[in-house]
């Protein structure tokens, strides 16, 4: 949320009830703040067959498709970061990841229905916080491309 007021992009923090360091599915965040799933997108992380990291954000209900993320950014292959890896690679633990604010601005690609949507609500960057934004925004500010990548 620092970022999003430093660069002044407009968004609606929301918040969720959570137990200590326990992560909870998206589809249960997008029903207790209120949203519908298609809106609320989940951040993962991969590494492509190269060795070098990505970043994908899908709606928590979908699957990420790892042959047509690969695609996306012109690898052979894609797979997840092991969970262990994503606190010193991108500064965010496992359920409060977010695209915005990572060590390193990794190569980012949102799913191609983000922008067909309103707003769009990702992490804040920790468990219990997401904010809602322009999906243009966002993308503009993480300098993110948009592909289908879902099952």
């Amino acid at each position: 949320m620092r970022i999003l007021d430093q660069k002044e992009i407009p968004y609606t923090p929301h918040t969720y009830p959570h137990e200590e360091g326990e992560a909870v599915d998206g589809v249960t965040v997008a029903g207790i703040i209120g949203r519908d799933p298609e809106c609320v997108f989940k951040t993962l992380v991969a590494r492509g067959a190269s060795g070098a990291l990505y970043v994908f954000d899908i709606p928590v209900a979908d699957s990420l498709d790892l042959k047509k993320a690969a695609k996306a950014v012109g690898e052979k292959s894609v797979a997840m970061l092991h969970q262990k890896e994503l606190l010193p690679l991108t500064g965010y633990v496992h359920g409060g990841c977010s695209p915005i604010g990572m060590k390193k601005q990794y190569p980012t690609v949102f799913h191609e229905t983000a922008e067909i949507l309103d707003t769009i609500i990702v992490s804040a960057g920790k468990i219990g916080c997401q904010v809602e934004l322009s999906p243009t925004d966002l993308i503009g500010l993480v300098g993110a491309e948009t592909a289908d990548l879902t099952v």
